[in-house]
């Protein structure tokens, strides 16, 4: 899992003059932020990669002469219209007319032209090669809309790529031709073969971990992932990832948040209001996987109260309540099960494959909804048993109703954890769980509680959201 920050480009190298700064001193201040973020938000990477590191420079330079070698890459003059924005350059086909009558790009940011001596790329030879990599692999792009798209870009023909820019050096330096620096998204792009060891493909990391499995995008970066970046690797003989998901937008009032229109929201001010696993919740379960997505303060405070405090986090409380106070804190000793017991149990074991299927298909909002749909199954069972009323007349009775139940929220918190993994951990806590047996090998039968084990004193895990002042929407 790899995440970071790019750092280089012409874009970079403005907005440093701008404040005075030179880039690198701008990337060290701001790299900082973004590792902190990652933290903060729970995020489980393997590394972190700055395209400054000497690491990346190495790689970059190693998959150039890969591509050179193979005679893909060629010196010339590249004329035509570029946007800092984006990093990206465009035809003149795919500009608009923007409100003050300039052109701007696809994605609305400004044009300038440009140009420069440039090597480029032979992007041109890969047409054939990247639309049978299309229709053998149907899978590559992901969803069905963004491999559409790429398809439709690709059919229409492609043009060799820039490849190097010579009007600034604020960049990775190409392998032996002093003033040009490489284009900035061959730069990024390497990132995921520097994470491995690139350009040691013996490396331990390069030998498990490529070809990736999956690179999560935003859609507007699906062309250099699915166009790009594979006809680059076919050139250096590297094999290719096996899919590209391009995701969604998250909108604010239904527009895309842009720095330059002000509707950008903190992440970590949203975090320090409603929770961080709240927080994770809403979006994971909120917003189909793949689709662009709003927000709203009413809408999180719903799916924190009533997904996570109401159902979820009292069905929790309440069982080891019961079970702190009426069976000495400890797991109680189930009797022999009934029909009723045996079927939420089967179905709660049963429920990893319904998440697979959801999550193989990167489903991840039905993957949350089918672990809804069985605590609301376990809520009803919870409240039709009534344990609570069988104490004094059926005490083996309660006791098999607080074991399935408890049994019950612990599948349901070991299958929630990629959603909410602190949260979720702190129940397991209080189920006594050890933390080696917290993953998906130990649900059904083989995790099963042990009756007779102590457990902690119980506390609540899903608080209702309370605010003085409610977030902006």
């Amino acid at each position: 899992f790899l995440t970071g920050t790019d750092e280089h480009g012409i874009k970079m190298l403005q907005t440093a003059r701008k404040l005075g700064k030179e880039p690198r001193a701008l990337a060290d201040e701001m790299t900082p932020k973004f590792k902190e973020m990652v933290r903060r938000l729970g995020c489980s990477n393997d590394d972190f990669i700055r395209t400054t590191e000497p690491r990346h420079h190495a790689a970059s330079q190693a998959i150039w002469r890969r591509m050179a070698a193979k005679g893909d890459i060629y010196l010339a003059t590249y004329a035509g219209w570029y946007s800092v924005r984006d990093e990206a350059y465009y035809d003149e086909s795919e500009l608009a007319v923007g409100e003050d009558g300039a052109k701007v790009s696809p994605q609305g940011t400004p044009v300038e032209w440009v140009e420069e001596d440039s090597y480029f790329f032979r992007l041109s030879a890969y047409r054939d090669r990247l639309l049978a990599l299309y229709e053998d692999n149907p899978h590559f792009i992901r969803p069905a809309s963004r491999r559409n798209e790429v398809i439709s870009f690709v059919r229409a023909g492609l043009r060799d790529l820039s490849m190097s820019r010579t009007t600034f050096d604020w960049g990775i330096r190409v392998p032996d031709s002093p003033g040009h620096v490489i284009y900035v998204w061959v730069d990024a792009l390497t990132n995921y073969l520097t994470a491995l060891g690139f350009p040691d493909e013996s490396s331990i990391r390069y030998q498990r971990f490529w070809p990736a499995d999956l690179h999560v995008i935003g859609k507007d970066i699906v062309r250099f992932h699915a166009v790009y970046w594979p006809a680059f690797l076919m050139s250096a003989d590297l094999a290719l990832p096996h899919t590209v998901f391009g995701h969604g937008f998250l909108l604010n009032k239904g527009a895309k948040m842009s720095k330059s229109t002000g509707n950008v929201l903190d992440p970590l001010a949203m975090a320090d209001d409603y929770g961080v696993d709240p927080l994770r919740y809403f979006f994971l379960r909120e917003v189909p996987f793949g689709q662009d997505g709003s927000y709203s303060h009413d809408a999180i405070v719903n799916r924190i109260n009533a997904d996570l405090a109401n159902d979820f986090g009292n069905l929790a409380q309440r069982c080891l309540s019961m079970i702190a106070k009426n069976c000495q804190g400890r797991v109680p000793m189930p009797a022999d099960l009934r029909a009723v017991d045996k079927s939420l149990l089967r179905r709660t074991d049963d429920l990893l494959e319904e998440v697979r299927a959801t999550m193989a298909d990167y489903a991840i909002h039905s993957y949350l909804e089918a672990v809804w749909k069985m605590v609301g199954e376990a809520n009803a069972y919870f409240a039709s048993q009534a344990p609570w009323a069988l104490k004094t007349s059926e005490p083996e009775r309660m006791a098999t109703v607080l074991y399935v139940t408890a049994e019950v929220v612990r599948q349901l918190a070991i299958l929630a954890q990629p959603a909410m993994p602190s949260a979720c951990a702190t129940l397991l806590d209080q189920l006594g769980i050890a933390p080696q047996a917290r993953d998906f090998a130990a649900l059904g039968d083989a995790g099963r509680l042990t009756a007779g084990a102590a457990l902690p004193a119980p506390h609540g895990v899903f608080p209702r959201y309370r605010a003085t002042q409610p977030a902006e929407a």
